[in-house]
């Protein structure tokens, strides 16, 4: 009897996707629920189990493939007989066959240049390591074997359903709203001041290390109660206030920018927040993030100060209206109690949609922000 591998119903908002790689070739004989394929969305990397166990008869959509959900990926016969042997062929049988790999390693593979089949794995799949200690042996390698020439070349490479989407979010994001940011300074020192007062006995209580993200975040929780309109979205001619507070958290990942999302952030403390950060941070490394954590978000904080970023102009993440760059800590002259003294100063950003925030709703926002960190006291206690 043959059963179809069909595409799963991953989440909501996610309609289609991209057949990125087989982890099983034609004939192969496979148990029920072993991994057959991976798919990539535009959100996250999906495997696709085999249904029953069996012959995979048929793939009906190759690597490379853009498919909608429900769609048949590939066909599994669970009684075939390949001809010519004695029962289904194994894996192998026919020539050297593409291993199986997971997704973290297959990026970190596609942004180095490492051809898959080149790596040994330690175990029954390619992981992230087995790459890396690839990439250590090339590297340690003499010069002559690894120099390909000063060869001038143009490599075309097909974007990634993640990063399509996201160019595409971005144009439509400025060709929908209307765009405009506005810049504000805030003196770091006493956040500073305070994080090498409390860092031993943080780390010590809660084990994680206070950054300045918990500062950020708590602080614009607190703008947001006094300005509402920057926690909203536009339905037509409506504005949905949003009166809980789902915090993005813009992190790098190899295929591009995620925005995982800290979900009830005003209930979360200083240590819960820090803590949230920086699991992001590592799943978004080795592709572990799940819908779950990409789910919703009122409102977004991109840090571009983590890679050198003086200033910038972030862009919405579409429905929100509202998103906070941070930036690179400088020390700067800056008057204190009528003395030019060097500060460690940080520009902050709000870009915003105009037709829901006016100018000065936003201007005040952005000082509101800056208020709250420059005296920690006051943001511990205005933001409970």
């Amino acid at each position: 009897m043959s059963v179809d591998i069909v595409v799963p119903d991953v989440g909501e908002s996610i309609v289609d996707a991209r057949v990125s790689r087989w982890l099983r070739s034609e004939g192969d004989t496979v148990a029920a629920g072993e991994p057959l394929v991976e798919l990539e969305t535009d959100k996250i990397d999906v495997e696709v189990a085999a249904p029953r166990a069996g012959s995979l008869a048929r793939i009906v959509h190759k690597a490379g493939a853009d498919v909608k959900i429900g769609e048949v990926l590939g066909v599994i016969d669970e009684g075939a007989k390949v001809p010519g042997s004695d029962g289904p062929k194994v894996r192998g049988s026919e020539g050297p066959v593409s291993p199986a790999v997971t997704p973290s390693a297959r990026r970190l593979a596609r942004e180095q240049d490492v051809p898959l089949e080149s790596v040994k794995p330690d175990g029954p799949r390619v992981t992230k390591q087995d790459v890396e200690r690839s990439l250590a042996a090339e590297r340690a390698a003499p010069a002559d074997r690894r120099a390909p020439g000063a060869e001038r070349r143009d490599e075309r490479v097909r974007m990634s359903k993640r990063r399509a989407t996201i160019a595409r979010r971005l144009v439509e994001a400025q060709h929908t709203g209307a765009l405009l940011t506005t810049f504000n300074e805030i003196d770091m020192g006493a956040v500073m001041e305070l994080r090498a007062r409390q860092k031993d006995a943080f780390k010590a209580r809660h084990g994680v290390a206070l950054g300045i993200a918990s500062f950020f975040v708590k602080a614009v929780v607190g703008a947001l109660r006094e300005f509402p309109r920057l926690n909203a979205e536009i339905v037509g001619d409506e504005m949905i206030l949003k009166h809980y507070y789902d915090i993005g958290i813009a992190v790098g990942a190899p295929e591009g920018l995620v925005v995982p999302v800290l979900h009830d952030a005003d209930r979360l403390s200083f240590a819960e927040i820090e803590r949230g950060i920086r699991d992001f941070a590592r799943r978004a490394g080795d592709g572990t993030l799940t819908l779950e954590d990409l789910r919703g978000g009122t409102f977004s904080i991109t840090n571009g100060g983590v890679y050198g970023s003086l200033m910038s102009t972030p862009i919405l993440n579409p429905p929100q209206v509202g998103i906070l760059g941070l930036h690179a800590i400088k020390k700067r002259p800056a008057n204190v109690n009528g003395q030019v003294v060097l500060r460690p100063m940080m520009y902050t950003a709000l870009t915003y949609d105009h037709r829901i925030v006016d100018g000065a709703e936003a201007v005040q926002f952005l000082v509101r922000i800056g208020e709250l960190v420059e005296d920690p006291g006051r943001l511990l206690v205005e933001t409970l």
